[in-house]
């Protein structure tokens, strides 16, 4: 039996976003998905989940991202994937 969460919250958040004015992590996103484990590993070699477009690598440990697909494309330029609570 895993102890691996079972699901998470991926924020896709500009970059370019310096001063967020007081903004949360969610009001300054402008994607977000709650993906679910697909009982697979990604080729990163992390767990792999999955919904609502988005696809993830995430080190449960960490809540660290380490690949990502949108749509069945990569992330575009400027863009960062992160996990919230």
């Amino acid at each position: 039996m895993t102890t691996d969460p079972q699901s998470f919250k991926i924020l896709l958040i500009p970059e370019h976003v310096e001063d967020k004015d007081g903004a949360s992590a969610e009001d300054s996103a402008v994607r977000s998905a709650v993906v679910e484990a697909t009982g697979e590993t990604g080729a990163s070699g992390y767990p792999r989940y999955a919904g609502n477009g988005i696809v993830a690598d995430i080190d449960p440990r960490t809540r660290t991202v380490e690949a990502v697909l949108v749509d069945g494309a990569e992330l575009d330029y400027g863009l960062t994937a992160t996990v919230t609570s």
